[in-house]
């Protein structure tokens, strides 16, 4: 699959994620989907993530997710979206399963990173 075809198929299955988190009584908010390599570069350097990013390549998005309308910043909140999130596609990966939790992390694998 090309990343082109890829990049098609993350959106679809983002805006499945989303009807998914609001049919559970969730609202979410964007807090980041592209990313520049100028800042990941800099993300890097600073210690707050990779490099070769997913977000750079637009294979990853974060989102903030609110229950009753708090904002959680508990990352075992977002746990029943990333096991839905993982039943999407077998390329589908979530942050919170990640050695460094990202748990506001959904991703789609690509060249060998999640």
């Amino acid at each position: 699959m090309s990343l082109s075809e890829l990049q098609r198929l993350f959106v679809k299955l983002v805006g499945l994620l989303i009807d998914h988190a609001y049919s559970q009584g969730y609202e979410l908010t964007f807090a980041e989907a592209f990313r520049t390599p100028e800042q990941a570069q800099w993300d890097f350097e600073h210690h707050t993530g990779i490099v070769n990013s997913l977000h750079c390549v637009r294979l990853a998005i974060d989102l903030n997710l609110f229950v009753d309308g708090v904002y959680q910043t508990d990352g075992a909140a977002y746990a029943p979206l990333g096991a839905f999130w993982k039943t999407l596609h077998p390329l589908c990966r979530w942050g919170g399963d990640f050695q460094r939790v990202d748990a506001d992390h959904f991703s789609m694998t690509y060249g060998g990173r999640e």
